[in-house]
């Protein structure tokens, strides 16, 4: 890490909830993707002097390695590596004001 450089886990989650492709963040299957700080956690973010790890639910149809790409992007330089973990992908929702779909309608001869 450079010095004076201070890496912040709430700069990172917002930055990263703000993209795209990803849907939120993931703490992982047992919760161990976090940063522990006083009287709280930040959950999808884990610093570590070596490494910082983030995990992300994905969003459909972006793939594994855009995903991976906009997330480092997002994080900036931090002078470690940073490794992406996706748990899980879901659909684009549908547009707010979108009705159901339904199938087109042919004429009937």
């Amino acid at each position: 890490m450079t010095s004076g450089v201070e890496i912040d886990a709430d700069r990172i989650a917002a930055a990263v909830r703000a993209l795209a492709p990803v849907a939120g963040l993931h703490s992982g299957r047992f919760g161990e993707i976090a940063t522990y700080l006083p009287g709280r956690r930040v959950p999808g973010v884990r610093i570590r002097d070596d490494e910082i790890t983030v995990g992300v639910t994905g969003r459909y149809p972006a793939t594994v390695t855009q995903i991976g790409d906009a997330v480092r992007a997002a994080v900036g330089p931090v002078g470690r590596p940073v490794s992406v973990r996706i748990g899980d992908v879901v659909p684009v929702a549908p547009a707010p004001d979108a009705g159901p779909a339904s199938a087109p309608q042919g004429e009937i001869l």
